[in-house]
């Protein structure tokens, strides 16, 4: 017992040995810095406190700010932050940049410069792509007697391919989407990942943002009260889209309007009213991007709404995202969430759920991962629509009695419905390897019509 308190003094005397007492210089500043805000540290050596006044950088007679850190050792890994995570350091430009590192051994003195802040890009510096356009400042909101900013994403190829249609994205938040001077805390930068996914072979999408209603934003966000925070206005927001917004798009600009191709993207609150549009008007909103979901904010009354619900002839597909740290019950909701639309008739892999452990609640997070959820939400997109049509899909033997042959080798993996002549949809699944059987022993004789990913493919099953 003796050696071994030894040793364990000896090991903690070396560890002693080797930190030190690290000076950091701030040498410059932005020059849009409030006079009257301090300038944070926040570090793996903190437990990434923010507005620690132990963490301040104290400015120094000459105009230089510095912190001394004491005892540290190894590599440190740290961000400069103006009290909050709703104030990081960025870029020049008000974009993001990764946490700074900076190994132990190197020194006992660092000099570094703060070139910009996130939330505060340099005024009048706009990142949004030439693809963007503001729709309307002013869009009116029948449903809710107000008016809204609207922005629009159209694809690179939109002006010259006359006849093409698009899938369409209503996202929420739209000062968050696009461009980083408007944005709260950073963009989530949809169109350049739409820009460069269609440059390497996507088919395209169309984004139609919806800008918050800042003090009405919790209120039209979710459709329950929640007593300490508001709530109650999200059944009008949500008619507001379906009743009003979209067939506005639809009738002035080239989309697909069946469910397929339309989908409610959000995060947060906007992640909430996402589940509650698809879960309301799945005709509609045939997908959802559900980023880290507010499910807290109405619990019971979210998985109760859920579960009233039948999606059986609702191709449905949905992509649940939270970091596992986000809160304590992020990821236990949307667990909670997505069994109850497994259970209530949502095919199992139509519905993701991905988690991630440094994901946070933040735009960075959802800038990171909004390309994945696009992909899986509109597969067919990598393929192109287009290319979905007769001669591409082979159906045989096709009149049949008792079953159809389908393969399609344009899609390899794809979400098919099959319809009746009065437009029902009497069967929903998957092809698997751009193949499938569909067993039509117990269908009526008639007509039947194949769609993939929402496409009227045109191809006609007839049943004898």
């Amino acid at each position: 017992m003796k050696f071994v308190i030894a040793f364990v003094f000896c090991s903690l005397s070396i560890v002693n040995l080797l930190a030190i007492d690290l000076t950091i210089n701030l040498t410059s500043i932005p020059s849009n810095t409030p006079v009257n805000d301090q300038i944070y540290i926040s570090g793996n050596f903190n437990n990434w406190a923010v507005g620690n006044p132990n963490s301040i950088m104290q400015v120094q007679t000459n105009g230089l700010r510095k912190i001394v850190l004491t005892n540290v050792s190894g590599t440190i890994e740290f961000k400069f932050n103006r009290g909050n995570w709703e104030t990081p350091e960025g870029t020049a430009q008000g974009g993001f940049i990764p946490n700074r590192t900076y190994n132990t051994a190197n020194g006992n003195t660092i000099n570094l410069s703060i070139v910009g802040w996130e939330d505060l890009p340099s005024a009048g510096t706009s990142t949004a792509n030439e693809n963007v356009q503001i729709l309307s400042t002013n869009f009116f909101m029948p449903e809710l007697n107000r008016n809204r900013k609207i922005w629009m994403y159209l694809p690179s190829d939109y002006s010259n391919a006359t006849s093409k249609k698009y899938p369409v994205i209503y996202m929420h938040d739209a000062q968050n989407i696009f461009d980083q001077s408007t944005s709260f805390s950073g963009e989530w930068q949809v169109d350049e990942t739409l820009a460069a996914l269609q440059s390497a072979g996507d088919y395209g999408v169309i984004v139609v943002g919806i800008e918050n209603g800042e003090s009405e934003r919790i209120n039209e966000y979710s459709p329950w009260i929640n007593t300490q925070y508001g709530g109650g206005q999200g059944d009008e927001y949500i008619d507001f889209i379906k009743n009003t917004l979209k067939p506005y798009i639809d009738a002035n600009f080239r989309t697909y309007t069946d469910a397929a191709n339309t989908a409610l993207f959000g995060s947060s609150m906007g992640g909430l009213i996402s589940l509650y549009g698809v879960t309301t008007y799945p005709s509609t909103f045939g997908k959802a991007g559900i980023f880290s979901p507010s499910i807290w904010f109405a619990r019971t009354e979210v998985i109760n709404f859920i579960n009233e619900q039948n999606f059986a002839n609702t191709p449905l597909r949905l992509y649940f995202l939270g970091g596992t740290n986000e809160s304590s019950t992020m990821v236990s909701d949307m667990q909670t969430a997505r069994n109850a639309f497994i259970s209530n008739g949502v095919v199992a892999q139509e519905a993701k759920l991905l988690t991630h452990a440094d994901g946070a609640h933040s735009e960075w997070y959802w800038k990171r991962e909004f390309g994945a959820a696009y992909r899986f939400l509109f597969p067919i997109s990598t393929v192109g629509l287009s290319k979905l049509n007769q001669e591409s899909v082979n159906v045989f033997p096709n009149p049949s009695k008792d079953s159809f042959q389908v393969e399609c080798l344009a899609c390899q993996d794809c979400f098919y419905a099959l319809k009746s002549a009065e437009g029902k949809i009497v069967l929903t699944s998957k092809l698997q390897n751009g193949k499938t059987t569909i067993d039509s022993k117990h269908f009526k004789k008639g007509v039947y019509f194949l769609e993939i990913e929402g496409q009227k493919s045109a191809i006609k099953l007839v049943k004898e």
